[in-house]
């Protein structure tokens, strides 16, 4: 037996019936079935990402989306903000400084949101016209939410600037609301809570961008956006071969989460957090972040005893349970579990009951049934007080 149990932070388990989906007879990307299946699946992404108008889907990864982002609108010179609150906001800062931006970084302590505040104060204190604000909504490395509705108040408030939103490692998960959060951009990838395989970006964008995106100077070719409006709104197609089958599989998702309803959506990832993190804490291990900061789809850990930094490799070689590590400065000092996308309560007990194993292994004692136990009745509490709200 070789099974494998994945709650890394992305890519992410794919439902059976997305796999079928995506099995579908090849068909012609210039035909009119594919803009068929196009016009369905940008549509039925709207809701999903708070959008008023329809998704755009370009083949590529996550940084795809964030390079899209900032190559349709930063043109050399332009001062940009960009708010760092781990890897992948770092990681846009330099997709930003790749374009010949003037990146100002608002530098947060990793683990740890940025707030309205700081950002308000950060941009009072420059003197110069921002051409953008970039926050990232799930730092997926360090498993923290920072607060997007507030902070696009600030930057409505504060600068006509542009506010574009990495949303890789939550749309899906989480409500969204472009027009009253003043997101100008949102963009995210298809292997995290979307239940998809990794290979494509997804782009929606206010009219305010649009107009923005139609009127920036920096070069760009395949990423260049206004040829996928153009080819959308011309032909309901793409100017560059599509990932078709990928396509299939994210009409499937959108019936998916249709099917749950969004509200449901998030309420299951707000109670898969509520029980990692009230199982983490039954093992008596440290959490990185606040309550309150705390993502909804992944979940960081503090490494700081010699058995809880090779848990990591104890479930992957003993249990087939496989979660992620720390990146950059937090490198060895982190793991992460992932709990996003096709992802249930019960999955959230094996993962548990794999970390109480694991660290029972390397020497612990007393660990057993500590994690398990406590998500159990975090669990069903949460049932208990669902069918009192239906009574």
């Amino acid at each position: 037996m070789n099974q494998q149990s994945l709650f890394t932070p992305g890519p992410t388990p794919v439902p059976e019936r997305v796999k079928h989906a995506m099995n579908q007879p090849m068909i012609g990307h210039r035909s009119k079935q594919f803009s068929t299946l196009l016009e369905e699946v940008s549509s039925r992404l709207m809701p999903i990402f708070g959008s008023d108008s329809p998704v755009t889907i370009i083949s590529g990864s996550g940084t795809a989306a964030l390079e899209t982002a900032a190559a349709n609108t930063i043109e050399e010179g332009d001062h940009v903000v960009v708010i760092v609150t781990g890897a992948f906001g770092d990681r846009f800062a330099s997709i930003c400084e790749a374009f010949g931006a003037t990146v100002h970084r608002l530098e947060t302590e990793w683990g740890k949101a940025c707030s309205a505040q700081e950002l308000n104060l950060f941009l009072k204190k420059l003197k110069v016209s921002i051409k953008a604000v970039i926050a990232t909504y799930c730092e997926t490395s360090t498993g923290v939410y920072n607060p997007i509705r507030q902070l696009g108040e600030v930057v409505k408030n504060q600068s006509d600037a542009l506010f574009i939103i990495d949303g890789v490692s939550c749309i899906g998960a989480v409500h969204v609301d472009m027009k009253a959060w003043h997101i100008d951009i949102l963009v995210s990838g298809s292997q995290k809570a979307l239940m998809l395989p990794p290979g494509l970006a997804f782009i929606a964008v206010s009219e305010k961008a649009r107009v923005a995106i139609k009127s920036c100077q920096s070069k760009r070719f395949y990423l260049d956006l206004n040829r996928y409006f153009s080819s959308f709104e011309k032909e309901t197609s793409t100017p560059f071969t599509p990932a078709v089958s990928l396509i299939y599989g994210t009409l499937e998702v959108c019936r998916m989460l249709e099917e749950e309803g969004l509200e449901n959506t998030v309420a299951r990832h707000h109670l898969m957090k509520e029980m990692v993190r009230g199982g983490v804490r039954a093992l008596g291990l440290p959490l990185l972040t606040s309550d309150e900061d705390a993502s909804s789809t992944v979940t960081a850990i503090v490494t700081d005893t010699e058995a809880s930094k090779q848990v990591k490799k104890v479930m992957q070689d003993e249990f087939g349970i496989t979660i992620g590590g720390g990146q950059k400065k937090l490198k060895g000092k982190t793991i992460r579990i992932g709990h996003m996308g096709y992802c249930t309560p019960f999955d959230v007990l094996k993962v548990l009951s794999g970390l109480e194993l694991a660290l029972t292994e390397l020497g612990e004692v007393g660990k057993l049934g500590l994690a398990t136990g406590r998500a159990k009745e975090i669990w069903l509490k949460s049932k208990l007080q669902r069918s009192k709200e239906y009574a």
